[in-house]
């Protein structure tokens, strides 16, 4: 019931979008939970077992950040029955997508290429095995459905050339945070602001960032906050961290910029939406109506008209 409740709430902000010429940016996880309606419903599209348990779930390998990689979880999918099927439930599940929102960002894009398959059980995902994805096929029969597909791609993490490959091939624009963008001085690190092309989405930072106020004070580095007042050209502070970096983000060629609700409030660590591999405690925060003043509307209209976005 609060599903039906919640999707009547989005249907009448759908229209009053439509009215004002706004249009919503959605985000679809490349998985779903196996104590999902999507499995229970679909299990020959998943690699499971007779009991519907799944035999073999997603992750990725180790890196740098993790020794034993991260290990998901979720059921991953059984690509050839897709196949088989002309990809029936993933163009279901992509008109549904299309139906809520006018533009999607696909997480974890690089998984359409290849993916992390780790054997069901494993207490890490250090012994999985990269498996094929579907490819442009995958696409190509969306876009026999859909037409031109209004599509971003989550580029970040382990990129690889057949995934920059699958995307110029798609035309898909990728993903730029700021925050990862003074984390050296590599002159070709990708988050730098004048390295930003402008086929991408600049963020200040995503859902899994801290917020910038939060990154400011708990994560950046002495080098890191000088190189951010160099490309600001003047100094910050934890107050006003946050409305300078959603300038920058709006001052670079990436033909959308996304800015943090809680960046153009100026909120700090308590304000963060999601700590990967936390379990607890994530999805949490909650803007009251009082925080969305005029004030704050302003601020926003203010930027782009001064970085030609309005």
């Amino acid at each position: 019931f609060c599903q039906f409740l919640l999707q009547r709430q989005l249907e009448s902000l759908r229209a009053l979008l439509r009215e004002l010429g706004i249009l919503l940016f959605g985000d679809m996880p490349i998985y779903v939970s196996h104590d999902s309606a999507d499995v229970w419903a679909h299990r020959h599209v998943f690699k499971l077992d007779g009991a519907g348990r799944p035999t073999a779930v997603a992750g990725v390998p180790p890196d740098y950040f993790s020794r034993t990689g991260q290990l998901w979880g979720n059921p991953v999918y059984d690509w050839d029955r897709c196949r088989k099927e002309g990809y029936a439930w993933w163009i279901a599940r992509m008109r549904r997508a299309l139906e809520l929102f006018d533009m999607v960002r696909l997480d974890h894009f690089r998984g359409f290429a290849a993916y992390w398959e780790v054997k069901a059980g494993s207490r890490t995902a250090v012994d999985g095995k990269w498996q094929p994805g579907p490819g442009r096929e995958l696409f190509d029969s969306m876009r026999e459905n859909f037409g031109r597909l209004p599509l971003v791609a989550e580029d970040l993490g382990m990129i690889d050339e057949p995934v920059r490959r699958l995307m110029d091939e798609l035309g898909l624009a990728g993903c730029r945070v700021l925050q990862f963008g003074f984390d050296d001085d590599d002159p070709e690190n990708p988050h730098k602001p004048g390295n930003i092309p402008e086929n991408c989405v600049a963020y200040t930072g995503t859902h899994d960032n801290d917020t910038s106020r939060g990154w400011y004070e708990k994560h950046a580095s002495k080098a890191a906050r000088a190189r951010l007042e160099k490309a600001l050209g003047h100094a910050t502070s934890p107050e006003r961290v946050g409305h300078d970096m959603c300038r920058l983000a709006l001052g670079t060629k990436a033909r959308l910029a996304v800015l943090p609700l809680q960046d153009v409030l100026g909120l700090g660590s308590e304000a963060r939406m999601n700590t990967p591999g936390r379990a607890n405690n994530n999805w949490r925060w909650r803007a009251s109506a009082e925080a969305l003043s005029p004030e704050a509307a302003s601020n926003v209209k203010e930027w782009c008209a001064a970085a030609g976005r309005c």
